[in-house]
Parts: C-alpha cells; sequence; structure tokens
C-alpha cells in the first residue's frame, strides 16, 4: 500500500512539472506574439537598435507584471486555503 502512494506521489510532481512547463512555454509564446506585435512594424532581415530595445523593454514588463500578478494570486488563494 505504501509503494501505491509513493507512486502516487511521483505521479503527482511529474504532472505539477509537465504543467508548469506548459506555463512557462505559453508565457513565452505571449510574451513573444505581444512584444513583436508592439515593437516590430516592418519585419525584415534583422532588428535594428530601436527595435531591440522596445522588445527588452516589453519582455521586462511583461515578466514584471506577470511575476506580480503570480505573487498576488498565490497569497490570495493562501488566504482563501486558511479560512477552511
Amino acid at each position: 500500500m505504501a509503494m501505491a502512494n509513493v507512486d502516487k506521489g511521483e505521479l503527482m510532481d511529474q504532472v505539477k512539472q509537465q504543467i508548469a512547463v506548459a506555463n512557462a512555454q505559453e508565457l513565452l509564446t505571449q510574451m513573444t506574439e505581444k512584444c513583436f506585435k508592439k515593437c516590430v512594424n516592418k519585419p525584415g532581415t534583422s532588428l535594428d537598435s530601436s527595435e531591440q530595445k522596445c522588445i527588452s523593454m516589453c519582455m521586462d514588463r511583461f515578466m514584471d507584471s506577470w511575476n506580480l500578478i503570480s505573487r498576488v494570486y498565490g497569497q490570495r488563494i493562501q488566504r482563501e486555503q486558511s479560512k477552511f
């Protein structure tokens, strides 16, 4: 019986890891699409310096916003769980 619990725990860890990877991929995809659309008006063979700077700043803001939202959401979940 204990072995079954270990297997379930390992399975849950694997599922959590797969979800985390999928979330990271989705975050990267969204960030890339939004920042490219915002910063690159005429796609060409390379990015000029202003496009590079815009993309860099856009990605920084996107990540800062995502981190803030994640932190606040995590705190909210903890508060809700502590009520029970």
